[in-house]
């Protein structure tokens, strides 16, 4: 019985977490505030969320273990904030450092998934490292009393890394389409 060859689910993971990231990224910079906030976590449960879950999925049984770590854990994250912020009884207790705690830990986890896409592609690399850029500022902005400057330093940037998303997830697409590469990804392997 031959292999069955599945499709890169890694454009679908990465313009999920694009999307959902630009939205709350809008709102952190100060742009479209409550719009954007609302936008993000509408997307955090199915685009952000269990679209990215499932591409986590798929890249397990296409045996990429970065793929598989990195779209299954930034979908749970997304599932998780929504549920941090709007389920009644986890939001409800919600003390001053809560979101810094979450966003500290998510920033450990991004430091060792940037060492790790040393070894993808520059594509992929670039979202890695000014994602990891944008959860400095984010924990510095949450935590305490809030730093609201740091906040919206990090929604900047969070709109950068959501543009790099686009951008490889676009060039997966595209080039898988076209059968030839259109838009570069630099491999780095």
């Amino acid at each position: 019985m031959s292999e069955q060859k599945i499709a890169d689910p890694g454009p679908l993971g990465l313009a999920g977490f694009a999307m959902t990231t630009f939205c709350l990224s809008t709102a952190n910079a100060n742009l479209w505030k409550g719009a954007g906030l609302t936008a993000a976590l509408a997307l955090a449960i199915i685009y952000g969320g269990f679209a990215q879950l499932l591409a986590g999925m798929w890249e397990f049984v296409r045996k990429n273990t970065f793929g598989a770590l990195a779209f299954t854990s930034y979908g749970a994250f997304w599932i998780g904030l929504y549920i941090l912020l709007k389920v009644p009884a986890v939001s409800s207790g919600i003390a001053t450092d809560t979101v810094g705690i979450y966003l500290l830990a998510w920033t450990i986890f991004t430091l060792y998934m940037t060492i790790a896409a040393f070894k993808t592609s520059g594509a992929v690399l670039a979202v890695f490292v000014v994602l990891l850029v944008t959860f400095v500022f984010l924990t510095i902005g949450a935590w305490g009393a809030g730093h609201t400057t740091m906040t919206h330093i990090g929604g900047w940037l969070g709109i950068l890394t959501a543009i790099l998303a686009w951008y490889a997830s676009a060039a997966g697409v595209i080039n898988e389409t076209h059968g030839k590469v259109v838009l570069p990804v630099w491999p780095l392997g």
